[in-house]
């Protein structure tokens, strides 16, 4: 009963290491670097580099779905798509999904 309020306190809990508090968030981090932004910028840049090397006589598909053959790649971002006989559409290169068959270079191609 006469027991003093001091010795009947917990000692005070260390401080916990920063490192440690911060070890879960970059383990977090790591993984949505490599489960998630690398894999996407992977696809972009082999996107960026199909549409780069689009040419003249390509059969594509557009985002919309739209299959058709490449009939002039024209400065600048864009390439002009025949979808039907002389019926032609101007698209943009970014808008390319998918080259589903390459031509053969041509001398005087651009």
């Amino acid at each position: 009963m006469f027991i003093s309020p001091a010795f009947a306190q917990a000692a005070a809990p260390a401080a916990p290491n920063a490192f440690v508090q911060l070890a879960p968030l970059i383990f977090i981090m790591v993984i949505f670097y490599f489960l998630l932004i690398r894999p996407q910028q992977q696809a972009r840049k082999k996107h960026m580099e199909m549409v780069g090397n689009v040419r003249r006589g390509d059969k594509v598909v557009t985002a919309g779905g739209i299959h058709g053959k490449v009939t002039k790649v024209l400065d600048g971002d864009e390439v002009m798509v025949e979808i039907a006989e002389d019926v032609a559409v101007k698209v943009a290169k970014s808008t390319l999904s998918n080259v589903l068959s390459k031509s053969e270079p041509a001398a005087n191609d651009q």
